[in-house]
């Protein structure tokens, strides 16, 4: 599809197994490919060769003619190609089954032609009615950016369809979806369906390396579908990179122009999916705005000295892009996804196809690209710098009023029957518990949250983090409210049997009964204790903090199973927190008459106060699962691009 080191160019799509093209090779071309274009040229419209017959031309180039045919047996339309018979097209585009890429049906071999001219292979293909990309992407240039929606793509479609003679679709879900859409969202709903055909090619071990708005078909709905019918050369053009590979230097990453230039040190072999991930991110940038990310319009055209245009547009895409061009409503998260797709070091681009894929499939859904890339102005950016402070707040005041009402039921219950020499003692013994208790449980809680606490402040300041690094974080992110409240619910429990044990020690004529009315109520505390921070601390880090991470590093695959995991632990977190009311009214069973009599308004306070909690818990639980099925399409865990 493209050249590759040395700059040979192959047909079709490119295996990444090509082999190297001994360097320079921008001078010889005619090395690489046959040029001799007599069997190509003895070829005419209105020809029958064998079950088709030729239509009208597509395309032409100087190692390839392109045909609407119509296959008589089977009684269709296909695009026939017709070049030289040399390489393994055939066999690899065979490999390739996808939605978003053409179908390629068989090929033939054609008899030798008596006047001595090259042998000539046909391959025909599925033919698509809705024209190209550079047919949108003219459209996209003459429509001010204002006035730019969905449309444009339906009528660059529909127009295509009726110089073909075609009937534009009626009743298409698929044009009623896209319909809807802006054209920011249009564009992402394109590179979606892209960047799933790119991650399906890479998958067979082939790259397509000449991504561009001609090489990507469409469906009389709209569908694109990757393909490469090798028409970008100009024939009568010279051998400098410019002239020789047409449009297409626009659309080469960084390492594929360095493959091709006579000076550097790279070879073909060392191109994988992200240099195709790189183009992808041109093309699309080059529909949102109306114009390529790097202006090479004045990249020398020198056949004397190819090198000087690579070295120029080299230059171009390391100096980075201009954000100016980006139109008023294209969401934030687009821009970044794009301008992580045009990172001129490739280690910075997304990772693969499938990751890209999910990237522009979230920027469909306005609450997962508002979570990912809230506005500069949101509470939620406002609010990260603040990461201890409201951990430490989430943890604190439940916590406070847990231990409030466990000290006014104690009160009332326990220490009024206590001789003050041994209600001094107890109350001591309570304060050495809990200073020793809250002091190794804040001393775990840091340690627990270390990460949390020193990594977003070095990402904000710009400071990098190596991918193992984030990765732990990231994980430290989504775990950290179940580790916490874990930690808190230990130090309540054991908080209670100490207090237990101190108390039966001095008072051993306390009814039995009220001694398990105590047990319970140093559960429900516990349970306070543990279920509020819980979704407190998981919405903060849900909402404020992961966010942040997604802007750093590319694969956030394996923070799907984390995410799923969380979304459990909420449902069970919530059921706990429902139980709280039904546990207050189970422990005044146990109390005698007289003790329930005497501690009616504090059990009260708290039943209320439990359904109150359970209110706000189920408020909380359902805003953080809303994220979390946002946090999954972002992370990749749902499969972009599917009707």
């Amino acid at each position: 599809m493209n050249p590759a080191a040395g700059c040979s160019r192959t047909t079709g799509v490119s295996s990444t197994r090509t082999a190297e093209v001994t360097r320079p090779a921008l001078d010889r071309t005619a090395a690489a490919h046959p040029t001799d274009r007599r069997g190509l040229d003895r070829i005419e419209v209105g020809t029958r060769i064998g079950d088709f017959e030729l239509l009208t031309e597509l395309g032409a180039g100087a190692f390839a003619r392109v045909f609407l045919a119509r296959q008589r047996s089977m009684q269709r339309l296909v695009a026939v190609k017709i070049s030289a018979d040399s390489g393994s097209e055939p066999q690899t585009l065979a490999q390739l089954d996808h939605d978003y890429i053409v179908r390629v049906f068989d090929q033939q071999v054609l008899d030798t032609p008596a006047d001595g001219s090259p042998r000539l292979r046909m391959l025909y293909m599925q033919f698509l009615p809705g024209g190209t990309l550079l047919d949108v992407l003219r459209w996209v240039r003459a429509t001010p950016p204002e006035e730019r929606t969905s449309s444009l793509l339906l009528d660059a479609v529909d127009a295509a369809m009726k110089e073909k003679g075609e009937i534009r679709p009626t009743d298409s879900a698929m044009r009623a979806q896209i319909a809807g859409l802006s054209w920011p969202e249009t564009v992402a709903w394109l590179g979606a369906r892209l960047a799933s055909a790119l991650q399906h090619a890479a998958g067979h071990g082939v790259l397509h390396r000449d991504v561009k708005p001609a090489n990507v078909l469409l469906t009389a709905e709209g569908v694109p579908k990757l393909a490469d019918f090798n028409i970008s050369f100009n024939r009568s053009a010279g051998t400098s990179p410019v002239s020789y590979f047409g449009g297409s230097l626009a659309y080469m990453s960084p390492e594929q122009l360095e493959a091709c230039h006579p000076g550097r040190d790279r070879s073909a072999a060392e191109l994988d999916t992200r240099a195709d991930i790189y183009s992808l991110g041109v093309l699309l940038w080059e529909l949102l705005t109306g114009a390529k990310p790097f202006d090479d319009t004045t990249v020398p055209d020198d056949d004397l000295h190819p090198e000087l245009a690579l070295d120029a547009a080299l230059a171009r895409r390391n100096a980075g892009v201009d954000v100016g061009q980006v139109p008023a409503d294209c969401p934030a998260a687009l821009q970044r996804i794009l301008l992580t797709c045009l990172a001129a070091d490739r280690a910075d681009r997304w990772a693969d196809g499938a990751m890209l894929a999910a990237q522009l499939d979230l920027c469909l859904d306005e609450h997962a690209r508002d979570l990912t890339d809230p506005p500069p102005d949101s509470w939620r950016i406002r609010l990260q710098p603040y990461v201890f402070a409201l951990l430490a707040l989430s943890i604190a005041i439940p916590n406070v009023l847990a231990a409030y009402y466990q000290r006014q039921l104690n009160t009332t219950l326990i220490h009024s029957r206590l001789d003050p020499d041994t209600r001094a003692t107890q109350r001591a013994v309570a304060d050495i518990t809990n200073l020793i208790f809250f002091s190794a449980g804040g001393a775990t809680l840091i340690f627990l949250g270390r990460r949390l606490l020193t990594i977003p402040h070095q990402l904000r300041t710009g400071r990098h983090c190596d991918p193992e690094t984030l990765d732990r974080a990231r994980q430290d992110c989504l775990r950290l409210g179940n580790r916490a409240v874990a930690v808190v619910f230990v130090l309540w429990m054991a908080a209670g049997v100490i207090y237990a044990v101190t108390i039966g020690l001095a008072d051993h004529d306390l009814p039995a009964r009220t001694a398990l009315h105590l047990l319970l109520v140093s559960a429900i505390c516990a349970a306070i204790a543990m279920t509020y921070p819980y979704f407190l601390i998981t919405l903060y880090l849900v909402r404020c903090v992961y966010p942040m991470f997604l802007h750093h590093g590319q694969d956030f695959r394996s923070d799907g199973t984390s995410l799923t995991v969380l979304a459990g632990r909420c449902r069970r977190y919530l059921v706990v927190a429902a139980s709280i009311p039904l546990l207050v009214v189970a422990s005044a069973t146990f109390l005698p008459v007289a003790d329930l009599l005497t501690t009616l308004t504090p059990l009260r306070t708290i039943c209320v106060g439990g359904m109150i909690g359970f209110v706000i818990s189920y408020i909380l639980f359902r805003i953080i699962e809303s994220d979390i099925r946002a946090l999954l399409r972002v992370t990749g865990s749902r499969t972009p691009g599917q009707e």
